[in-house]
């Protein structure tokens, strides 16, 4: 029989410490190696126009071509904004919806243009005090068609583009269309009538899930942990999804109008239609 010798026992011991740690430390760096699922977030805090829609554009597109890109939350902070970059954006966002999860977590406002960019998700958060709807369109005339002495045209409207009244028929249109994408992506889910949707009202949160607006009241952390739910990964990361998105446009050239003193104002400077939130007027502002 073998001694109990110190080597002997050293020798035991050696052996048990390296049956238990190799193994935990080739599992350490295999884990390394192995990429963590990532749960993209892409954050509009801003109006949407031009500027705006390339940046979301270019993070939506890194998103849907990542293979690491398990799921996105869309967390929203927007009074909505121009007609033609919103749904643009939520074009994109389908694209996104059909390859992988897409949740939105509502900061404190998501109206008009921002909640049709809403529509587009496959479950959507709020938090009980976020404002939320405005569903509906609004024009800015431009100016009367006049006559330039020094300018000929070869049509009454070549200058204009179309008759002012057609803007109301172009308003009515977008409308329609407007509640077709909340109706959609809703589903069974919007409890609301059609007259209380295009009603053009806001609501708190906590009135819009009574309304089948929003899912649930929660978090942006609830958020994500919903949107790793619906792609079933587990030990994830999340990754702001920003740093991918060098936009190619200039500067932000000022979306609102400025009162005479320079204030700004909450309307667009441009005449067109918007999906756009205008709050009341405060007193001295015109």
């Amino acid at each position: 029989m073998e001694e109990n010798t110190p080597k002997t026992r050293r020798t035991l011991i050696g052996s048990i410490l390296l049956w238990v740690i190799v193994p935990l430390v080739l599992g350490s760096l295999t884990a390394l190696l192995i990429s963590r699922p990532v749960i993209g977030i892409i954050t509009l805090r801003d109006s949407i126009y031009a500027y705006t829609a390339e940046n979301l554009i270019k993070q939506i597109e890194y998103a849907r071509e990542n293979e690491n890109i398990a799921a996105v939350v869309l967390v929203l902070e927007s009074p909505g904004g121009t007609v033609v970059h919103t749904e643009a954006i939520y074009l994109e966002l389908l694209a996104l919806r059909k390859e992988k999860p897409l949740v939105v977590s509502i900061d404190g406002m998501a109206a008009s243009g921002a909640y049709y960019l809403t529509a587009a998700a496959d479950y959507a958060f709020a938090k009980p005090t976020s404002m939320v709807g405005n569903i509906g369109v609004i024009g800015m005339l431009p100016d009367a068609p006049i006559i330039f002495e020094n300018i000929i045209s070869t049509g009454p409207y070549k200058l204009w583009g179309s008759p002012r009244d057609t803007y109301m028929r172009q308003i009515e249109t977008i409308k329609q269309a407007f509640y077709e994408v909340v109706r959609g992506g809703r589903g069974e889910r919007l409890k609301a009538k059609t007259d209380v949707v295009l009603s053009g009202q806001i609501w708190p949160a906590t009135t819009a899930y009574q309304l089948g607006l929003i899912d649930e009241l929660g978090s942006q952390t609830q958020a994500v942990e919903k949107a790793a739910e619906m792609a079933g990964v587990r030990n994830y990361k999340t990754q702001d999804l920003s740093i991918f998105a060098s936009s190619s446009t200039n500067a932000p050239y000022g979306f609102f109008a400025q009162s005479e003193n320079g204030t700004l104002l909450p309307y667009p400077k441009e005449a067109g239609i918007y999906l756009l939130y205008i709050p009341p007027m405060q007193a001295g502002q015109k």
